[in-house]
């Protein structure tokens, strides 16, 4: 049976990573602390403060690949993030406080390219910053990682993907046969509204942060397309954890 093979959690978008045991699924909602901040660069055209934005405004790993190397951890209870990078002293912040945030900047600052908009300022959203206009958990399916990784004949780490929920127990490519449909995932149910479309973010490794795999030719030559993963829509809360079943319901 499908069911959950990891958990994870992005506090600052394109920023770091962190696994989890379990979690709980709200419905409407992303996965509860997953991109709630995103960093804007210098160039960045924001509305209100709070509202979601598109991903062109926010510094990313297609742009700025060492971001890909980043790990991160949260703590709910101090508000206060961790991260780490392998060319980096490790930094702790508490995001929402104004003296972090410029800390927070000169830190990352090294890991941007000089010629792309430099870092600006963390903003925080209402809702995760996913790249949907509408709340997303993101799924992987780690049978299609693995056709990846065979059609470059080499190993490669599901976090390129940058999923919250990593399934296994499938076929290669089933979850493109879910869009449209309904699933559960331990207590929670989703709708499937739609496929990720892939970036050069991907073809960064996790550990160092230099492009070094061609991912999104491995997808168009080896299957036609340029879509890994689908975007799902929360619409029964429950718990989700480690070994959580998955099951197409409707």
């Amino acid at each position: 049976m499908a069911h959950v093979a990891e958990i994870w959690r992005h506090p600052i978008k394109s920023h770091g990573r962190e696994a989890l045991l379990q979690v709980m699924l709200k419905a409407g909602e992303c996965l509860p602390y997953d991109r709630q901040w995103a960093v804007a660069h210098e160039a960045a055209k924001l509305g209100e403060a709070g509202q979601w934005a598109p991903c062109a405004n926010f510094s990313r790993g297609s742009k700025a690949p060492l971001l890909m190397a980043l790990e991160a951890s949260f703590d709910p209870a101090s508000n206060t993030i961790t991260l780490t990078h392998p060319q980096q002293p490790g930094i702790t912040i508490n995001p929402d406080r104004t003296e972090d945030n410029a800390r927070f900047i000169d830190w990352v600052s090294p890991l941007c390219p000089p010629d792309r908009a430099a870092p600006s300022r963390l903003v925080k959203a209402d809702r995760g910053m996913t790249d949907t206009d509408f709340p997303s958990i993101s799924l992987i399916n780690l049978a299609s990682h693995k056709a990846v990784e065979t059609h470059l004949n080499r190993e490669l780490s599901p976090k390129r993907w940058r999923g919250n929920l990593q399934l296994t127990g499938l076929e290669a490519w089933e979850e493109k046969n879910w869009v449209g449909k309904r699933i559960r995932v331990g207590q929670a149910e989703m709708e499937i509204r739609e496929e990720i479309t892939r970036c050069l973010a991907t073809t960064a490794s996790t550990r160092t942060g230099a492009r070094d795999a061609d991912t999104l030719g491995a997808l168009k030559n080896g299957w036609g397309h340029q879509e890994f993963g689908v975007y799902g829509y929360v619409t029964k809360p429950g718990i989700v954890h480690v070994d959580s079943p998955v099951v197409v319901i409707a």
